[in-house]
């Protein structure tokens, strides 16, 4: 379970992190979402070691990880856009990953042979397409079957087929008690993935709800309906 406590973060005179106090428990397949700019992205830094908040504590299986380490090879991680160095094939990326892990762990080889990645192992970084560039990522993120997976826009870029390859593979997982957080502006891919919903606004968490408590809320079947109509009745309530 990841607990946050009070986080805050502001960079400069913006302030980015609201106080923001949240349980993510295990076993759960959560969205995180909002509108651009609400904090997203700054809390899953944060989580991940990447950013460090000006106030708060992130309590990870009972211990902090603030200014810790070792936390993070218990996470896999899928970043929106992955950059990696442009004159290394996909297989000294591979490679490089395994060795700096430095983990006689098993391998998991799922994606790797779904998405055909031991045909283009030769290939460099600099000439992959995006969507590639998102399988070898999605791949890493996998590789040492992590117990939590951080996937930002993991369908990003992805032809429909591969959407579907690592949609599969998602629920897989979250089916293994694995714990998962998704980031996506595509909520209607969300529903067969999610258990539960974050949704952030301007720094805060403007509501914290699983799938089933949110379509009894609002009536609605459809993830995305349902968030449309809670926004609608927030929008209508603030200008009363």
């Amino acid at each position: 379970m990841i607990e946050i406590k009070g986080l805050k973060k502001s960079f400069g005179k913006l302030e980015v992190l609201k106080n923001i106090s949240l349980q993510i428990v295990s076993n759960e397949s959560y969205a995180l979402i909002g509108p651009n700019g609400c904090g997203k992205t700054t809390l899953i830094k944060s989580i991940l070691g990447m950013v460090i908040p000006d106030y708060g504590d992130i309590i990870l299986e009972k211990s902090s990880i603030l200014n810790q380490f070792e936390y993070r090879k218990t996470i896999g991680y899928m970043p929106q856009i992955g950059h990696y160095p442009s004159n290394m094939t996909i297989g000294h990326i591979i490679d490089m990953v395994k060795e700096i892990r430095n983990t006689s762990e098993k391998i998991d080889e799922d994606l790797f042979f779904a998405f055909q990645l031991n045909k283009i192992l030769n290939k460099k970084m600099s000439t992959l397409s995006g969507g590639t560039t998102q399988k070898v990522s999605a791949f890493l993120a996998f590789m040492f079957d992590p117990n939590l997976l951080i996937l930002d826009e993991p369908t990003a870029g992805l032809d429909p087929i591969s959407s579907e390859i690592l949609k599969e593979k998602i629920i897989t997982e979250r089916n293994k008690g694995k714990t998962i957080i998704i980031t996506s502006h595509i909520l209607s891919e969300l529903d067969e993935m999610i258990s539960r919903l974050i949704y952030m606004q301007e720094g805060n968490i403007l509501f914290d709800l699983s799938i089933d408590e949110l379509k009894k809320e609002t009536q609605e079947d459809k993830v995305s309906k349902a968030i449309a109509h809670i926004l609608k009745k927030q929008h209508h309530v603030e200008n009363y």
